[in-house]
C-alpha cells in the first residue's frame, strides 16, 4: 500500500515529531511512502490532499498538524474547516484519509505530548480502511 502525507509546518517542533512517527509507522506496518507535501498550516491541506488523492499510485493519505488554543476561537475554526475539506475529499475520491490533526482546545504541551500517537493512529486508520475495502 502506498500512503501519501500532507504535513502542516505550523507548530513545526510538534509536527516534525508527527512526521517522523508517521513515516516510521508506515514502514513498520510494511507499507510505502508515496509522496509527502509540506504546507504552512492545517487550513492549507485541501489542495495538496486533493493532488495526492488524484494520483493512481496513492492508496491513502495521512494529514498531520497541531492546532493549539489561543485567545480566540481561531483554533476551532481551523480544525472545523480542515476537517470538512478532508471528509469531502475522502468521499469524492473514495480513498481513506487519516486524520492526524490534533486540536482544537489543546495547549502546546498537550499537542506535543499527543504528537506521535495522533500520527500513528492516522496511519493505522487508513491501513485498516484500505484493507477492509480491498
Amino acid at each position: 500500500m502506498n500512503i501519501g502525507m500532507v504535513v502542516s509546518e505550523f507548530n513545526r517542533e510538534i509536527t516534525e515529531k508527527m512526521e517522523k512517527a508517521c513515516e516510521a509507522h508506515i514502514s513498520k506496518l510494511g507499507h510505502s511512502m508515496a509522496k509527502k507535501i509540506n504546507v504552512y498550516g492545517a487550513l492549507d491541506v485541501a489542495v495538496p490532499l486533493q493532488f495526492l488523492l488524484k494520483q493512481k499510485n496513492v492508496d491513502a493519505v495521512v494529514v498531520l498538524g497541531a492546532v493549539v488554543s489561543g485567545e480566540t476561537d481561531h483554533d476551532k475554526v481551523v480544525v472545523d474547516g480542515a476537517l470538512k475539506a478532508v471528509i469531502d475529499l475522502s468521499l469524492k475520491y473514495e480513498k481513506p484519509i487519516g486524520w492526524g490533526i490534533s486540536g482544537p482546545r489543546q495547549t502546546w504541551e498537550q499537542a506535543n505530548a499527543r504528537a506521535e500517537e495522533y500520527a500513528q493512529r492516522a496511519v493505522e486508520a487508513v491501513v485498516k480502511i484500505h484493507e477492509q475495502l480491498h
